[in-house]
């Protein structure tokens, strides 16, 4: 059987309709079929690839680490350079306040560590997130997850979680002296690019203050230069509890993180020990390919060219099919009448070499977030290629 046959096969469906594009090979901002096929991934694997499909520092980074070693031992027992270099890198870009790292595979596994530390730090039985939110698909994250589509077939999920509507300033109130934590995330992602004042963010430190209560904001899509700041909180002038990262951490390696104060994160270490425990998690390949994304993202000034390269992208993207388009920085969600108007649209784009997409909470609205490498030239053409897309649906 060929490798399409054999995806059918044996590997584990989401969906009755998966994309089916094979990929032989990447670079940049492109992806490239086994028989001449090119795509330009302006999604960046779902947010991932920030610094673009391999990198050559992330793959120098790679080889490095390659020759040294491997998995050692589960975290937090061996002193591993990667990790240890990584963590001081993550600590550096954030406020002082937040200098202890936990380093994990993934985002939703950043959300689970997160909401045991929470809950074993304040001794507070109950969580609050936002209506709309995702925040991963593991059994606690889709808990604190808002959408109950995509939820009520794991019932019964973790009990104690109560939602409020992102950016509502009267929900605020729902926040009480039994909430452990309130989750969410500074940029809305799959709710279809939903962006908070910063009075709002504001008044949610406030309220959290008041009530003893960890604010933890989940970056796991709008961090790592996304939004046009290191962190999306920067926007803000908020600084949370605990924040979790993964997805554009790892420069395309499984990796992610949550992050706290030390004093906090020390909870872990009695009653019992080893109160949360990863064996892959911090892996010295991946963090070695995170420490590289930082370096890059700080270095060729990428970061700084975000906001520019987005409002391109919005100058080019004219059309009376497109009712607005929606961002933070190269974190954007364009509007259209319907899924069913705009799903003809990424099937024809895709079939001219453009991969977007739409949102699991938000189907009439196209996710475009290349890499933040994109070049000019780059942006132009796909630009060009979704509009005549637009025409031929």
């Amino acid at each position: 059987m060929n490798n399409r046959q054999l995806f059918l096969q044996h590997l584990a469906q989401t969906t009755d309709f998966p994309l089916m594009i094979e990929v032989e090979k990447a670079e940049g901002v492109f992806l490239f079929g086994p028989n001449g096929e090119t795509y330009m991934d302006l999604i960046s694997g779902i947010g991932v690839s920030n610094v673009g499909h391999r990198h050559p520092k992330v793959l120098e980074a790679i080889h490095h680490q390659l020759d040294k070693y491997l998995h050692l031992m589960v975290y937090g027992e061996y002193v591993q350079s990667p990790q240890t270099l990584l963590a001081k890198a993550l600590c550096d870009t954030l406020p002082d306040h937040l200098d202890n790292v936990y380093l994990v595979n993934s985002g939703s596994e950043a959300v689970e560590g997160a909401m045991k530390l929470a809950k074993r730090f304040t001794g507070k039985p109950n969580f609050i997130s936002c209506v709309d939110a995702y925040h991963g698909s593991s059994h606690g994250s889709l808990s604190v997850g808002g959408n109950e589509v995509f939820k009520r077939a794991y019932r019964p999920l973790l009990p104690g979680i109560s939602h409020i509507h992102y950016g509502s300033f009267s929900d605020l109130a729902k926040i009480d002296s039994d909430t452990a934590a309130v989750i969410i995330e500074t940029i809305q992602g799959e709710a279809g690019i939903r962006v908070a004042c910063k009075q709002y963010f504001h008044a949610l430190r406030k309220r959290c203050d008041e009530t003893g209560t960890l604010l933890i904001l989940d970056e796991i899509q709008c961090g790592f230069g996304r939004t046009g700041k290191f962190w999306a909180f920067e926007h803000f002038d908020i600084v949370p509890d605990m924040i979790v990262c993964a997805k554009g951490m790892g420069g395309g390696m499984p990796i992610g993180a949550f992050i706290a104060n030390k004093e906090v994160m020390a909870v872990f270490k009695n009653n019992p020990l080893l109160g949360h425990i990863t064996t892959f998690g911090g892996h010295p390949v991946s963090s070695a390919a995170s420490l590289a994304t930082i370096q890059i993202l700080l270095e060729e000034n990428l970061i700084d060219q975000v906001e520019a390269k987005a409002n391109l992208i919005k100058s080019l993207l004219v059309h009376p099919k497109i009712k607005s388009i929606r961002n933070k920085g190269l974190m954007m969600a364009v509007e259209f009448e319907s899924f069913d108007v705009l799903k003809p649209i990424i099937d024809r784009a895709i079939e001219l070499g453009v991969i977007t997409d739409w949102f699991l909470f938000c189907d009439d609205s196209m996710r475009i977030a290349p890499p933040l490498t994109i070049s000019e030239g780059e942006i132009r053409k796909a630009c060009t290629i979704i509009l005549r897309a637009i025409e031929e649906s």
